[in-house]
């Protein structure tokens, strides 16, 4: 089988947030925006699989759109994240870079989808 780049991306990132989710909670005591972080960064990597065996190109669209929208809110949990200093800037950094990674492969992928 060939590489997956958005597969391995989207796993590599949510195995990332599951341990950021962990030093969240224990560490910081942060429980309900680590909490929504953790689904949607954990969702973006589960609908990209569900897309590897759509049933049409319509159902495959319409699951990495979904990949896309928990990605954008994955960035948005980030960003707030950051700006509550519940992150510091260097862990911020490393995620964000790696997300706005997902969100430009998804956009990549919706709209090649869609001709």
């Amino acid at each position: 089988m060939k590489p997956n780049p958005i597969k391995e991306k989207s796993f590599d990132f949510a195995v990332g947030i599951v341990n950021l989710y962990q030093e969240l909670t224990t560490e910081k005591k942060e429980f309900v925006m680590s909490r929504q972080l953790l689904k949607s960064a954990t969702s973006i990597g589960a609908n990209v699989r569900e897309a590897e065996f759509a049933q049409s190109k319509a159902d495959f669209t319409n699951k990495m759109s979904i990949s896309l929208k928990e990605a954008n809110e994955t960035d948005y949990w980030l960003d707030l994240l950051h700006a509550t200093n519940y992150l510091d800037s260097k862990e911020f950094d490393k995620f964000k870079l790696k997300s706005q990674e997902l969100l430009r492969l998804l956009v990549s992928i919706v709209k090649s989808s869609k001709l």
